[in-house]
């Protein structure tokens, strides 16, 4: 894997321009997203995407559209993303989408693989007054600052990796913990695998503290509530490989603890991040919808909180009644096929 493949979704002005300024001198070939089933495998490829106010246009569309109706056309590939918009909206939104679909295609991504630049790019003015920059250099300083550590991104594997797992379930019926047991079961003898379950004590949401107070617990290696998640989970979390998160469908979201552990781990991250960690899910939904469970997970843990996402990181699986999955069709080749691939992602 050498070199960047640039992938233009769209485009506008600001976008070509910060794209100019940010690459240059990179080894950087151009790559039309309308080739992206045929010809992207094995690159490291930097999708950049413009969207005007109202969201993405069709051809944005068509370029996830594509990446459905070809499994594995993107196996092999790392990626980062660049959205440019034309509002304040719909910049995050389109990321997770497009990110879920590469994925699901193949592709693996580093932690924070995002730059965003939103109309007014506001939400580069808190680095801009780090660096002393206005507010587009500071966007083109991140471009850079991405496309550099795609070049670098080399995903790491492990002699003895070490699994933990994470639920918020006490529910003996439960579907997704099923699921998740038995994949660990299903790992070779070299990956060694903890489960932790988040209603082992009350998990308080974060209260947002400032930075400074966020840091000083942190010290200590806790948060200004304590209790399970900073005397046990987060330890464990410090200790692991790899995470994976066991998510059932709560009305098109993750479950109020697992949005907990998502906001808690903010203490963590002051004084370390998650880059040489992958995360994996499973998603299971009563009627439909994991979709969007599974792109909030990979928000919140990759693009936002700095765990890498390997390829095809999320098990999604519909099932309602308690015991329906172990029922389904082929479910002993899933959760074979998934474990399987938990394992290859890890171990060398």
């Amino acid at each position: 894997m050498s070199g960047l493949y640039l992938v233009r979704v769209a485009g506008s002005a600001r976008l070509n321009g910060a794209l100019d300024a940010a690459l240059g001198g990179m080894d950087v070939q151009a790559l039309a997203w309308q080739k992206i089933a045929s010809e992207a495998a094995g690159k490291r490829i930097l999708f950049a995407v413009a969207m005007d106010e109202y969201g993405p246009d069709g051809q944005f569309l068509a370029l996830v559209r594509a990446l459905r109706q070809n499994p594995g056309c993107l196996s092999g590939c790392s990626g980062a993303i660049v959205i440019d918009g034309g509002g304040e909206l719909y910049t995050k939104q389109a990321a997770q989408e497009l990110t879920l679909a590469a994925n699901m295609a193949g592709c693996a991504f580093m932690g924070k693989p995002l730059v965003e630049g939103t109309a007014s790019l506001y939400n580069q003015h808190i680095l801009a007054k780090q660096l002393e920059l206005g507010w587009y250099e500071t966007y083109v300083y991140q471009i850079r600052k991405l496309a550099l550590r795609l070049l670098a991104f080399a995903p790491p594997k492990f002699d003895a990796p070490r699994l933990l797992m994470l639920h918020a379930s006490s529910n003996r019926r439960s579907n997704t913990v099923w699921l998740g047991r038995e994949t660990l079961a299903r790992l070779p003898g070299a990956v060694s695998s903890r489960e932790l379950c988040l209603q082992n004590g009350t998990i308080h949401d974060c209260r947002g503290c400032s930075y400074d107070a966020c840091s000083h617990f942190a010290e200590s290696s806790s948060c200004f509530y304590g209790g399970v998640l900073s005397e046990e989970v987060l330890p464990a979390i410090v200790q692991s490989d790899a995470l994976l998160l066991l998510c059932p469908n709560y009305n098109d979201a993750v479950s109020a603890n697992i949005t907990a552990l998502f906001n808690r781990l903010t203490s963590l991250l002051v004084r370390q991040d998650l880059f040489e960690k992958y995360v994996f899910g499973i998603v299971v939904s009563g009627y439909s919808g994991s979709d969007l469970v599974a792109r909030q997970l990979l928000g919140a843990m990759c693009l936002n909180k700095t765990a890498m996402l390997p390829p095809e990181f999320c098990l999604m699986q519909t099932a309602h009644d308690a015991g329906t999955v172990q029922r389904l069709p082929d479910v002993e080749k899933v959760l074979n096929g998934f474990a399987g691939h938990i394992a290859q992602v890890l171990m060398q």
